[in-house]
């Protein structure tokens, strides 16, 4: 689920009509996947009536910002009145990273400062301390942030009523420039796919050059904020469809970062090893394969099985 109202769900949650009432009145802003979500539920319950749904959140793992984190610094009733501030979104990719990374070490999540990045055609970059969440790089929508395939991330909010006033552009109009022409693909003008980027780049296209930069350094410097947050960092992993699987853009993002302890090792890079820092490296730097539906599942089932006690399911 895309979104949940802080005041109403800070977790996965068992469908209730309350719930599927919420989950209808935010889909404005998530028109792209409330409206189905809620049809789903709807047939679940339709054809099951007697099963237990559970809708789980994708904000829900970021729930953990200290108010610093998640207020925008806009007239307080926007806050109290509307419910604006921050959100953040991969919460479900974002957590399963972090939990797997911990076992991997073979230390607890909750001794580790972990920075995860979920590179794909939407990416977003989270804080991790003592296993919670402190600090996300997405806000009250997941156009913002770092710069995406199509999305531009943040930017200096004053062009968006100066483009709407030089070309008379509706908000909906604004919306699809910001969402759908932008990033990857609005920089470099050849696509919002990262490898085609990337294979245009290689050919000496100028823009595509300039795409790859931007997105890279966009990251750089949100890691780097972290990092001051939660005053140093143990582990920087990568995920997602880029993060899992582009070399290039896990070398871009840790380009000279050697005064940080963080190093990557080219030939554990390019064979996408599970760790790719350097032997003597202080920050572990791993790619880790997300699972959000592992994820989902485990969801389901903490919150579903002790609703199911005494429920005769037909052979």
């Amino acid at each position: 689920m895309w979104r949940t109202a802080v005041s109403f769900l800070k977790d996965s949650t068992l469908v209730t009509d309350e719930t599927l009432a919420q989950i209808e009145r935010l889909a404005e802003l998530a028109p792209l996947h409330n409206p189905v979500n809620a049809l789903g539920i709807h047939v679940f319950r339709q054809l099951l009536p007697d099963a237990p749904s559970v809708a789980v959140f994708d904000t829900a793992f970021h729930q953990t910002l200290d108010e610093p984190a998640y207020i925008y610094p806009l007239p307080w009733r926007y806050y109290a009145e509307l419910g604006i501030r921050r959100y953040g979104f991969h919460g479900t990719s974002h957590k399963y990273v972090s939990g797997v990374l911990a076992e991997k070490l073979g230390v607890p999540l909750s001794t580790l400062r972990v920075i995860c990045c979920h590179l794909g055609n939407g990416s977003s970059v989270c804080a991790i301390k003592n296993g919670h969440s402190v600090n996300t790089s997405m806000g009250f929508t997941p156009q913002s942030g770092v710069m995406m395939g199509t999305r531009s991330g943040d930017i200096d909010p004053s062009i968006l009523p100066w483009i709407a006033q030089r070309e008379s552009k509706t908000p909906q109009q604004l919306n699809q420039l910001l969402n759908n022409e932008s990033g990857l693909l609005g920089v470099s003008g050849v696509s919002s796919d990262y490898r085609d980027v990337e294979q245009a780049a290689d050919t000496g296209n100028r823009q595509a050059k300039l795409a790859l930069t931007l997105f890279a350094e966009r990251i750089r410097a949100t890691i780097g904020s972290y990092i001051m947050q939660m005053g140093g960092l143990d582990a920087l992993v990568f995920t997602g469809g880029i993060g899992e699987n582009s070399a290039c853009a896990r070398s871009a993002v840790c380009h000279n970062l050697q005064f940080l302890g963080l190093a990557v090792d080219e030939e554990k890079n390019q064979r996408n090893a599970t760790f790719i820092q350097t032997e003597n490296a202080l920050v572990k730097v791993a790619v880790i394969n997300t699972n959000e539906e592992l994820m989902i599942a485990q969801d389901v089932m903490r919150i579903a099985l002790p609703a199911t006690e005494g429920l005769c399911v037909p052979a």
